[in-house]
C-alpha cells in the first residue's frame, strides 16, 4: 500500500505531540507562553510539539525536508533560559533521550530552505494557539506534499470528541487520510479506525457552517453575507485550528469558509495542508474562492490561491458563485 510507512510514522509523531500538548494545556501558566514579534502567541507546547514531530519524522526519513511554523531563535536568547528549560523538560516527558541540542535543532529544522516543487513535510505544531490558550479547540497538523499536492495528512484534535455533533468534553480524536485511500478517524488510545464521509446535504440552506473564532483570521461579516445569500439560517460553529476541516470531513458541518477583505493576504501552507486531503478523501472539496485547487509548490504560503472554500462537494459551485457575487458587490480595494 503506497505511503504505508509514512502514514504510520506520521500517526505516531502526531500522537506523541498531542500527549505533550494535552499535558501543557492542563497546567498552563504565564511561564509557558510569550508573544512573538508578529504579536501572535506561542507556547512551550508549540515548540515542544514541533521538536517531537520533526525529530520523529527525521528518524525515519532523514533526507526529507520538513517545513514548520516555529523556530528556536527565541529559545537561544540569554534572557529566555527559563523558557528553554521549560520546553526541554516538556519534551523529555515524551522523548527523554533527546538532548537539548537535538531539541533546538529539530525546532530550527522547520525553518530551513526547501524545494517546494519536490517532496516535503509541513506541520503546524499547534494550529489554533489562541484556542489552546483559552482551553478550547486546537489541532496538531502534519502533511506530506509531493509535486505541489498533498498526499498524506494527519490531524490530532485533542479536545474534539469522537462523537458527532459534540464539540467539547471528549477524549480527542485523530483523523488521517492518504491520497486514493479514503479518510479515517480513531481515538488516541485505540488503533481501530472508522472510515468517515462528508454529509450528503445538497441544499446549502439546510447545511451547517463553521468558521474561525478569531475575526483577525477571517471576516465574519463577509462570510455572514455569503451564507445569507445561500439561505443559511443556523448560527455558525466557531472553533480554532483545522478542527473545522475535521467537522466537514466527518459530516458535522458541510461548509467552512476562510475569507478576508485583505487582497494581499495569503494563507500559510501548514494551516491547510493536512485538512484539505482529509476533506477530499472523505468526499468533499477544498479550493480557493475561485474554485482553483491549492498549489503547495510555491513556498510557505499559498501564493497562487486567495481564500479558502471547503464543502461537502454537493453545492461547492453554488458557494463559489455566492462568494464571487458578494466580493463583486463589496469591491474591496
Amino acid at each position: 500500500m503506497p505511503y504505508k510507512h509514512e502514514r504510520a510514522v506520521a500517526i505516531e509523531a502526531v500522537l506523541k505531540a498531542c500527549q505533550l500538548c494535552r499535558d501543557v494545556q492542563r497546567s498552563l501558566t504565564d511561564d509557558d507562553k510569550l508573544t512573538k514579534s508578529d504579536r501572535s502567541p506561542v507556547t512551550v507546547a508549540d515548540f515542544g510539539s514541533q521538536a517531537i514531530i520533526v525529530s520523529h519524522v527525521l528518524q525515519a526519513f532523514q533526507d526529507d525536508p520538513i517545513v514548520g511554523e516555529e523556530e528556536a531563535t527565541v529559545l537561544r536568547q540569554n534572557d529566555q533560559t527559563a523558557l528553554k528549560a521549560n520546553v526541554i523538560a516538556r519534551v523529555h516527558t515524551v522523548e527523554p533521550d533527546l538532548s537539548e541540542q537535538q531539541i533546538l535543532d529539530a525546532i530550527d529544522h522547520g525553518a530551513q530552505a526547501c524545494d517546494f516543487t519536490k517532496r516535503y513535510w509541513t506541520l503546524d505544531p499547534i494550529d489554533g494557539t489562541k484556542g489552546f490558550l483559552r482551553g478550547e479547540q486546537y489541532a496538531v497538523a502534519l502533511a506530506l506534499v509531493e509535486n505541489g499536492e498533498v498526499v498524506l495528512g494527519v490531524l490530532g484534535c485533542p479536545n474534539l470528541p469522537l462523537e458527532r455533533g459534540v464539540l467539547y468534553n471528549g477524549a480527542g480524536c485523530l483523523l488521517v487520510a492518504v491520497k486514493g485511500q479514503g479518510a479515517f478517524m480513531r481515538s488516541f488510545s485505540d488503533e481501530s479506525a472508522e472510515r468517515i464521509q462528508v454529509s450528503q446535504i445538497a441544499n446549502p440552506a439546510e447545511a451547517l457552517f463553521c468558521e474561525s473564532v478569531e475575526r483577525g483570521h477571517a471576516s465574519h461579516e463577509l462570510q455572514a453575507k455569503i451564507t445569507a445569500l445561500l439561505g443559511m439560517t443556523a448560527p455558525p460553529l466557531r472553533l480554532d485550528g483545522q478542527n473545522k476541516y475535521a467537522l466537514v470531513a466527518r459530516g458535522d458541518a458541510s461548509l467552512y469558509l476562510h475569507l478576508t477583505t485583505k487582497k494581499d493576504y495569503r494563507s500559510w501552507i501548514w494551516d491547510h495542508a493536512a485538512g484539505t486531503i482529509i476533506v477530499q478523501e472523505a468526499g468533499g472539496m477544498a479550493t480557493d474562492m475561485y474554485g482553483k485547487p491549492f498549489d503547495f509548490s510555491v513556498g510557505r504560503k499559498l501564493q497562487q490561491n486567495f481564500g479558502i472554500v471547503v464543502t461537502n462537494g454537493k453545492f461547492h459551485q453554488e458557494v463559489i458563485a455566492a462568494v464571487q457575487q458578494v466580493y463583486l458587490a463589496e469591491q474591496f480595494s
